[in-house]
């Protein structure tokens, strides 16, 4: 199994509150007991090694809707063996990482605050607008020497404004003074730029896939 992957997997489900990870011979099964995100399977190896007979084998298994598949090979490599039961989220995301090291606190921009706690083994962070309103936040949830960042997100109209990073930096600060030496998340192309200027380097592409009625029934 990939170690980093296995990072991310022990961080996210801290993060999210899901159960423990069921071990696979091919990675992990996550159950998340939600209407549509039930149960995710994770495979543990990345690019090249992780093969066409391995993922068709679990996809095979799984009859219910709302189960997904998380693989790290490019979505246009993986589509090609998964039928048309699921839905494949053609971007990519990326499994990044990026050694940490606490650093001085970040600034606020003038009439923002902001507030950071932790709970649950999760340091979240959020950063209210001038009018009270939610501007940005994230969360990251250490697991010993690794922390999984999660769920980073800036509202629309407050964008390019420093908010991302100033909620990234944060984050990595705390989970860096709990004793974390490595920083791992799963990122999406909108998130990617600000990961990469802060010095985040992507060690893998990943495939979301969502399984549902087939194609034909959909239509």
């Amino acid at each position: 199994m990939d170690g980093t992957v296995r990072a991310w997997v022990n961080g996210w489900v801290v993060s999210r509150g899901a159960a423990p990870p069921l071990a696979e011979p091919w990675g992990w099964t996550i159950d998340m007991g939600m209407y549509g995100h039930v149960t995710r399977h994770v495979f543990g190896a990345t690019d090249e090694g992780l093969d066409e007979t391995t993922v068709r084998k679990v996809a095979g298994a799984v009859t219910g809707q709302g189960v997904w598949l998380k693989a790290f090979r490019d979505p246009s490599v993986v589509a090609g063996w998964l039928d048309d039961s699921w839905w494949i989220d053609p971007e990519p995301g990326f499994l990044m990482t990026l050694p940490l090291a606490a650093d001085g606190a970040p600034a606020t921009p003038d009439g923002y605050r902001l507030r950071g706690w932790s709970r649950g083994g999760v340091t979240r962070v959020m950063v209210a607008a001038p009018d009270g309103s939610l501007a940005a936040r994230g969360q990251i949830a250490p697991t010993g020497g690794t922390a999984v960042v999660d769920q980073v997100e800036t509202a629309p109209e407050h964008r390019r404004k420093g908010l991302g990073s100033l909620v990234m930096r944060t984050l990595q600060n705390a989970a860096a003074r709990q004793g974390a030496r490595t920083g791992v998340l799963a990122g999406t192309p909108a998130g990617r730029g600000l990961y990469e200027a802060l010095g985040w380097e992507v060690v893998a592409l990943l495939t979301s896939a969502k399984h549902g009625p087939p194609a034909s029934a959909r239509a």
